[in-house]
């Protein structure tokens, strides 16, 4: 796993297509700003575990 430390508004490239970007909202927590082609499927965390327990029973 690769860990890094990014400010607002700071960026990270995920191959030449996806654009991961922090950023803050209004009430200061941090959020990230996913840009990827419709193909890509993004899944938050909690809903994939969900899936894979399902998947698995």
């Amino acid at each position: 796993m690769l860990v890094l430390g990014r400010k607002p508004g700071e960026y990270i490239m995920i191959g030449d297509n996806i654009k991961v970007k922090v950023v803050k909202s209004e009430n200061g927590d941090l959020r990230l700003a996913i840009d990827a082609p419709r193909e890509v499927t993004i899944t938050r965390g909690e809903v994939w575990e969900e899936q894979q327990k399902v998947a698995i029973s």
